[in-house]
């Protein structure tokens, strides 16, 4: 594994070794003495998550008892966003994003403080994401993906994105950074 510092202080890109052949291939997602080097938390909560093509999820974070993400795709091709929402970070209220395929291996960790979500690109996809502190949805928030401050840049077409009305009644930016923020 090849850990690289990626967009925010805490975050990284990890490239994975894959091994294929006519059978196949192979790869280690997780080690914890090569993660213990790069990445000071402990994971203690597994999900995946398995998306239709143009299927937007997020913008997620916890204000209380934050969780960070290493995320993996097992099958499909992702654009995967994090949102620096930690006040004192230099990269507060940026956004960073990353296409995860499953061609090519590669993971990306986001630290606690750091609002996570995916938009599918392929017909199929399977996400796997540890999580470094346990889901609560008492203290789930979501940020709007069509935030007027943050401007993401979807690879899509807006009028052909698939997305719950949970996540459309999410937060604009500006009311998280005033009453939600997370608590580090």
């Amino acid at each position: 594994m090849k850990f690289s510092k990626f967009a925010f202080d805490g975050a990284f890109k990890i490239e994975f070794q894959k091994f294929q052949d006519t059978r196949g291939s192979f790869f280690e997602l997780f080690k914890d003495y090569e993660f213990k080097k790069n990445i000071k938390f402990k994971f203690v909560q597994d999900n995946i998550s398995v998306s239709k093509k143009n299927t937007l999820r997020g913008i997620h974070y916890q204000y209380k008892n934050p969780q960070g993400h290493l995320v993996t795709i097992i099958q499909g091709k992702i654009f995967d966003i994090g949102v620096d929402l930690r006040k004192k970070s230099k990269t507060f209220g940026k956004y960073a994003s990353i296409i995860l395929d499953d061609s090519n291996t590669t993971g990306v960790f986001w630290p606690p403080g750091v609002a996570h979500g995916f938009l599918a690109l392929s017909s199929k996809n399977i996400i796997s994401y540890k999580c470094t502190n346990y889901y609560s949805s008492k203290y789930e928030k979501g940020i709007k993906y069509n935030d007027e401050i943050l401007k993401i840049k979807w690879p899509i077409n807006k009028n052909n994105i698939n997305i719950s009305s949970k996540d459309l009644n999410n937060y604009d930016f500006l009311t998280v950074k005033q009453k939600y923020l997370p608590r580090l």
